[in-house]
């Protein structure tokens, strides 16, 4: 196999990562702004539950048309677009006054992230052959993670300096800007002047590169043939289960520190940073054994099963924290964290989608993949809105995570079957 001649795959990379820490900032920075938000609005729990669905709502209803347009458009057009929009749709929720308007933006927001991550599986599986593939997922992937991670106390300190409204004026301007940024820099690989023929063939030898195809028209028999495949439907139903850990540390995690635990809002901005990096390193892990397994053993099922199954057995563990008194804040935090760095092994998913998709359909199997998982982000907030609500106890809440946490771990590793690129043809395999 040739190797590559440059290192251009590095920035393109570090472009990904930083869009993606900043959707998954738009996204969280409702759920630091909330114990204000509330006050000021007048919002109850189940209230919340809804608006922190309605992100869901549109995230998950527009991702095969997002993966439609992205097959039909193309990544640096769908991307640089998506992100300018979603990000001044967070930067307008620093004007609402209702809580129409505050479905209205989160709608918004939901429908033009929608493209994200189907978007960065077509650039997974287009810059990077199969054996680096895994390692690269983990490193743009952390993004969503580290964000957080490393800004919560600068966005919990943001919030109480310049109100919640500020928090979304400076997370939505840099959101824009960054729009732009992806416009002046992202090219496919054939585009790109600095990318010789010999790290092309490097690509493609290890199965990625772009498709060279006619662009393929949109049809519904797409979505049927694709769902035909086990391994779709697999892999579908087990991100289902394991975004269900991820919404609600994005949603609900500090309502549940300060709320139930009574933590202050500073120390449970403190406190929040360390889940969170624990779902970075799970990341970082995952990718790093699952390539490593994959080179030695050259089994695609056991280099993407191994780490995933695992992580959604560690992700179960949450309803421990149930058995945790008041006041033993680090034991529950803790507890969260093994949880969360499960979760965040999970996230190797995005890489089986990648393995699998077919070249000429990579945006809608994704969009179809993601709009499983994101059924989750629907699901989840109202789960533990409303049953919050009626019990004043989050003991059912985190029992449901960890349950769909097991159902996700089954269908990895006995739905989802051979690990392989499918054809989008009705007598590809």
């Amino acid at each position: 196999m040739t190797a590559r001649t440059t290192r251009r795959w590095f920035p393109i990379l570090a472009l990904v990562a930083v869009a993606t820490m900043v959707n998954y900032l738009d996204r969280t920075v409702l759920g630091i702004a909330a114990p204000y938000l509330t006050n000021e609005l007048a919002l109850d729990a189940a209230a919340m539950g809804v608006v922190f669905s309605a992100f869901s709502w549109s995230y998950a209803l527009l991702q095969i048309p997002g993966g439609i347009f992205l097959d039909r458009y193309g990544t640096r057009v769908t991307y640089s677009l998506a992100l300018t929009l979603w990000s001044g749709f967070t930067a307008f929720m620093g004007v609402i006054s209702s809580l129409p308007m505050l479905l209205f933006t989160r709608v918004g927001v939901g429908v033009f992230e929608a493209p994200c991550f189907p978007a960065n599986s077509r650039i997974l599986a287009t810059w990077f052959p199969q054996q680096e593939r895994a390692r690269a997922n983990s490193i743009y992937s952390v993004g969503q993670y580290a964000g957080i991670a490393f800004l919560s106390v600068p966005l919990f300190w943001i919030t109480q300096q310049f109100g919640w409204r500020g928090l979304f004026f400076i997370a939505g301007g840099f959101g824009i800007a960054l729009g732009m940024l992806f416009w002046l820099n992202y090219r496919e690989p054939s585009e790109d002047r600095q990318v010789g023929a010999g790290e092309i063939a490097h690509i493609e030898a290890g199965g990625g590169g772009e498709y060279k195809g006619a662009r393929v028209a949109f049809s519904w028999n797409d979505i049927a043939l694709l769902l035909r495949h086990r391994q779709i439907v697999g892999a579908s139903i087990g991100q289902f289960g394991g975004n269900s850990t991820q919404v609600f540390f994005v949603t609900w995690f500090p309502t549940y520190l300060v709320n139930v635990r009574g933590m202050s809002f500073i120390n449970a901005g403190m406190m929040t940073m360390l889940p969170y990096i624990g779902a970075s390193i799970g990341v970082l892990v995952a990718g790093q054994v699952s390539d490593r397994i994959l080179k030695k053993a050259g089994s695609a099922n056991v280099a993407r099963k191994l780490p995933i199954v695992g992580g959604m057995l560690l992700a179960s563990t949450i309803v421990i924290a149930n058995f945790v008194p008041t006041g033993s804040d680090a034991l529950v935090i803790a507890i969260m964290s093994v949880a969360f760095f499960g979760q965040g092994m999970t996230n190797l998913g995005w890489t089986v989608i990648s393995d699998v998709a077919p070249k000429e359909l990579i945006g809608l199997t994704a969009g179809i993949f993601n709009f499983s998982a994101n059924l989750a982000g629907i699901v989840t907030p109202l789960v533990i809105g409303y049953t919050y609500q009626s019990t004043g106890s989050f003991f059912g809440p985190l029992v449901y995570i960890g349950v769909v946490a097991l159902i996700g771990a089954f269908s990895y590793s006995v739905i989802l079957g051979d690990i392989h690129r499918l054809t989008g043809n009705r007598h590809g395999s």
